[in-house]
């Protein structure tokens, strides 16, 4: 009897190549289009309509079933809540991180098996092997696509059940293999931001949900007030744009929550926005096993090259990340995640 397979399919071309994909290695190929926010029909930002008709056209072409279910609730519950917590308490934190971890390698993982499958899939870029026992998640073969970063904090349950046909395919090969089988979507452009926000103001939509306090701009070299900010949330450290000051370029340089003050630096090499230590917590290891102390290759945000680092316990829920080079801006709410060689390690909230 085929295994089952149930793909999570977003209307873009990397899922839809990855069920076709899964199809041609023999597998019985099930779609999912999961909604995970609710939007009214007026909201211009939100794309939701059109990504869910571009699985159902995809679906066709690839002979497939398609459900639409929605898991709103349990995204508002669980992403969009910790969400905001994050920006009332002045960080800044990565949802995407966090829904895979709590959405798409969980409530929808529960809800493929409930239905019988074998495994999920998805378009990811990443890599996993198994041995003697423990499954391990790796880099992609497209360094420039892998998105290991964002998967830290699944477990082995997650990783075993877990299919990633993108493995070892670079991005034009995906559009080449899309356009070659008519798939209707192969020249999509690839999501970016916030899936919740869309293209909208970022200021406008935070202001919904939280009350902002305009305060000081500081020089954080002079220490000298150089201008007014609309509130600290708005602000995330190496920022550069939005911050409306002259002269620059201008970065955010720091927060001081009691007296409500923005620190900026100027110019990207400022050392001020530099540091070479961070605190991490709610740490999370693929393996099931507790981080080990030692050397390790991170990354403090998706796009930036692998760091030397070592890593010890400050207690048994807190490390202390130890960089051999400067990082530019260490950023609270951020995550930190930890590499050997080619495999995903974990990692940890930057505190």
């Amino acid at each position: 009897m085929r295994q089952t397979v149930v793909v999570a399919m977003s209307g873009g071309v990397d899922s839809s190549v990855a069920a076709y994909l899964l199809k041609q290695q023999g597998y019985n190929v099930k779609g999912i289009f999961m909604q995970n926010w609710e939007s009214d029909a007026q909201d211009k930002h939100c794309t939701i309509k059109q990504d869910a008709l571009d699985v159902i056209a995809a679906a066709e072409v690839l002979g497939i079933d398609i459900d639409i279910i929605n898991f709103a609730k349990d995204y508002k519950d669980k992403v969009f809540a910790y969400f905001i917590s994050e920006y009332k308490a002045y960080r800044t934190p990565n949802p995407d991180i966090l829904c895979n971890s709590e959405i798409k390698f969980k409530v929808f993982l529960e809800y493929a098996m409930n239905c019988g499958a074998d495994y999920i899939a998805t378009g990811h870029y990443v890599s996993k092997i198994e041995k003697d026992g423990v499954s391990y998640l790796l880099k992609a073969e497209d360094l420039n696509k892998d998105q290991s970063y964002f998967l830290y904090r699944l477990n082995q349950q997650q990783v075993t059940k877990s299919l990633f046909p993108l493995a070892n395919l670079i991005k034009p090969e995906v559009r080449e293999i899309a356009k070659k089988i008519g798939l209707p979507n192969a020249n999509k452009k690839d999501s970016t931001g916030i899936c919740f926000i869309g293209k909208r103001d970022f200021r406008e939509f935070l202001n919904q949900y939280i009350a902002y306090q305009p305060g000081d701009i500081f020089c954080i070299d002079s220490e000298k007030q150089i201008g007014k900010h609309q509130g600290l949330s708005y602000y995330t450290i190496g920022q550069r744009q939005g911050i409306g000051l002259s002269g620059g370029p201008w970065f955010v340089a720091g927060k001081n929550i009691e007296k409500n003050i923005l620190f900026v630096a100027k110019g990207h090499e400022n050392p001020l926005l530099y540091g070479s230590n961070l605190i991490a917590k709610q740490l999370s290891s693929i393996s099931g096993l507790k981080i080990a102390p030692g050397d390790y290759k991170a990354k403090i945000r998706y796009r930036m090259q692998d760091a030397s680092c070592a890593v010890e316990y400050k207690d048994d829920e807190t490390i202390s990340v130890s960089f051999k080079t400067p990082q530019f801006a260490i950023t609270s709410g951020q995550s930190v995640v930890l590499y050997q060689d080619n495999v995903c390690v974990g990692g940890g909230i930057i505190w």
